[in-house]
């Protein structure tokens, strides 16, 4: 697992297992005891854990992956070639 960012109590991540397995780039997040995944370039919801996900939070991220969609980018393509990516800026008020 490779920590990109971490913002207002969320944690980002992306694995390099999945890169393996799926081809189109996707980010990990974890929030209070929620988790879900969200499309590295859309930053649509793909899917969450079974306590669901807060909305506000899904909408930080939201808005943290339209900011940073090249670099989320680069870092599935690092991952892919075993290469751990930077962490990214994260989102800030």
């Amino acid at each position: 697992m490779a920590k990109l960012a971490s913002f207002f109590g969320i944690i980002l991540s992306m694995e390099k297992e999945d890169c393996e397995r799926h081809k189109s780039a996707h980010v990990h997040a974890w929030y209070q005891g929620h988790a879900a995944s969200f499309d590295a370039r859309t930053g649509r919801m793909l899917a969450k854990g079974k306590n669901g996900f807060p909305r506000r939070q899904a909408g930080w991220i939201k808005t943290w992956i339209e900011i940073h969609t090249d670099d989320l980018s680069a870092a599935w393509e690092m991952l892919r070639r075993g290469i751990t990516p930077p962490e990214i800026a994260p989102l800030s008020r």
